[in-house]
């Protein structure tokens, strides 16, 4: 027993060393956790692209060091050192920063969720085509939030929880009118359901029309704020949207439509709007 304790003496004396090796192991394993702990509970949050970002910024820091690189390692150095907290709070209450930001941590080798199966994914395209247009003929006003690089979990955190395959049945079934989940949007991850019933931020923008309705404003709202892609029906006019960067586009057509859900499920496609589709096919 006094060994075992003159163990633990042992080593607690080492890491009381501020130079020992120990010391500075178990220090980075404190802040390792920490920052583990931080993505974890951020993860599907707009946040966590945000935090992505500035660590590539950080990692571009010491390259820029390691290379010799001066000038870039000190404007680096300068933003990190001294306004980290700043740039935090500027960059969460700024959508532009933000949304740069959101694209420099989100770059991935490949899409998640996309359909390995072309077959099932352009059955699933046409199936989700008929159901929105569906919608629309009868005027039934409908909020599909597609999520793309920047995670939305806050958002789906405002509605209730489905995590169901996607499908045009049960987009029809939610929307129905006077049902419990027919008010808010849908949220939807690659293939899956997240939640229904979800609020969204509407914008804020003075330059957007003023017939324009909540629906609208939320698709805009939201797409302003994150990176994901919202398509919208109308439910006074039954016309069809979409919303992307803060911009929408409206009265899409079947083909437009096809386009638009071909660009966020199909697989290794790139989602365009549907203005710039005709401008490059042009």
């Amino acid at each position: 027993m006094s060994e075992l304790i003159s163990i633990f003496r042992t080593v607690f004396n080492v890491l009381k060393q501020p130079s020992g090796l120990a010391s500075i192991i178990f220090d980075i394993l404190i802040i390792t956790i920490v920052l583990y702990k931080v993505l974890e509970w951020t993860r599907e949050t707009r946040a966590y692209q945000v935090m992505k970002g500035i660590g590539l910024l950080f990692a571009v820091s010491v390259l820029a060091r390691l290379f010799g690189l001066t000038t870039i390692s000190w404007i680096l150095d300068s933003i990190l050192a001294s306004g980290t907290i700043f740039l935090i709070l500027f960059i969460l209450f700024t959508p532009e920063l933000r949304r740069v930001l959101e694209r420099i941590g989100s770059h991935r080798i490949s899409k998640l969720g996309v359909i390995s199966d072309e077959t099932d994914t352009r059955r699933l395209i046409q199936d989700l085509k008929r159901s929105i247009m569906r919608l629309a003929k009868r005027r039934v006003g409908a909020l599909l939030v597609f999520e793309r690089k920047s995670g939305l979990g806050d958002i789906a955190a405002t509605g209730v929880t489905l995590d169901a395959a996607l499908s045009g049945a049960l987009i029809e079934n939610i929307f129905e009118p006077n049902t419990p989940l027919h008010d808010g949007a849908v949220l939807i991850r690659g293939t899956t359901i997240v939640a229904a019933s979800c609020l969204l931020p509407l914008s804020d923008d003075t330059k957007v029309s003023r017939e324009l309705g909540t629906r609208h404003r939320a698709a805009i709202g939201v797409s302003a704020a994150a990176d994901c892609v919202v398509i919208v029906v109308s439910e006074e006019t039954g016309a069809i949207s979409v919303a992307r960067e803060g911009k929408l586009i409206r009265y899409l057509d079947e083909k437009a439509l096809t386009n638009t859900l071909d660009g966020l499920l199909a697989k290794d496609q790139t989602f365009v709007l549907p203005w710039l589709r005709r401008k490059k096919e042009a």
